[in-house]
């Protein structure tokens, strides 16, 4: 097969994927739709498969999320030589990560900040549940990725980052008002439990091992980010899994009460990145694996 791609057709085929939308990638390209769809359907017919679903939104087949994996890390690779070539060799590398939220909220920044402005990072996070980033490497829309999964796909690498570890909490006057006997089946069908997302399997995995109470046996709020999801449980709207590193952070002045004192949930946290990738990005990754072992003991 001739693999000379024409970059119009990959530039459309990746607005489509990137947006979700014929639509949308014609007013982000300043095409009209049928310039889009015809763009697409010639680089379908190049390859000899169908690269997108068009369903709402629009996602990429098997074929199309590999041919995403490579149009990214191709543009990864022409981004680094040529800033080995230019005059300036402190040209900008972006790196587009799929993290999820306690990361970014906790670790991420204290470990990492001093790795990515000596090496002129520029960053495009997409947020994602620890259990889901891997798909988004997988799909192509990153080149890296923070995930429980231990397994790398194939052609990854996948290395161990550390441990999260967290704690079920709630403020005092919510401990008082629903678990004055302590965290029991009966009082937790009826307390209210803050979690990050639908997505989000921390507290409902907790509570299905500990009490046997599935998932919908009791009222969730649904509040995402790390540092939202912290406030709404401190402020008494509810109780929940809490990054042990936010509750040494918060210190006295936030202090929380613990329902499983003796049960602690650890999490094993990877890195997933390609394992062919430019020799900077080999760099960055073991500065990101080094600096996260560190904190993640």
């Amino acid at each position: 097969m001739h693999m000379n791609l024409n970059p119009k057709h990959t530039e459309a085929f990746r607005a489509v994927i990137e947006s979700g939308s014929f639509e949308q990638a014609a007013l982000r390209l300043h095409l009209t739709s049928p310039a889009i769809s015809q763009r697409v359907r010639a680089l379908e017919s190049q390859l000899g498969n169908a690269l997108i679903v068009r369903s709402r939104p629009a996602r990429a087949t098997r074929m199309g999320q590999r041919l995403m994996q490579y149009l990214k890390r191709a543009k990864l690779l022409e981004a680094d030589l040529a800033a080995e070539l230019a005059v300036q060799q402190d040209a900008p590398l972006t790196l587009v990560l799929a993290l999820n939220a306690d990361s970014i909220g906790t670790w991420f920044f204290p470990a990492l900040s001093e790795v990515l402005i000596r090496e002129r990072v520029l960053l495009d996070l997409t947020v994602e549940d620890q259990d889901h980033t891997y798909s988004l490497l997988e799909t192509g829309l990153a080149i890296g990725c923070i995930s429980t999964e231990s397994k790398p796909m194939r052609g990854c690498s996948a290395e161990l980052l550390g441990v999260m570890r967290y704690w079920l909490v709630a403020a005092e006057d919510f401990r008082e008002r629903w678990f004055p006997e302590g965290l029991t089946r009966k009082t937790a069908r009826k307390a209210p439990v803050v979690a990050y997302t639908h997505k989000d399997t921390l507290q409902s995995s907790f509570l299905l091992s500990k009490l046997g109470l599935p998932a919908g046996a009791y009222p969730c709020h649904y509040v995402p980010g790390a540092a939202s999801h912290f406030n709404a449980i401190r402020y008494g709207l509810g109780y929940g899994m809490v990054p042990e590193l936010l509750l040494k952070a918060a210190g006295k002045k936030d202090e929380m009460v613990h329902l499983a004192p003796t049960r602690p949930l650890e999490l094993e946290l990877y890195w997933h990145t390609w394992k062919v990738q430019s020799p900077r990005m080999e760099n960055l990754s073991r500065q990101i694996i080094a600096a996260a072992r560190k904190i993640l003991k």
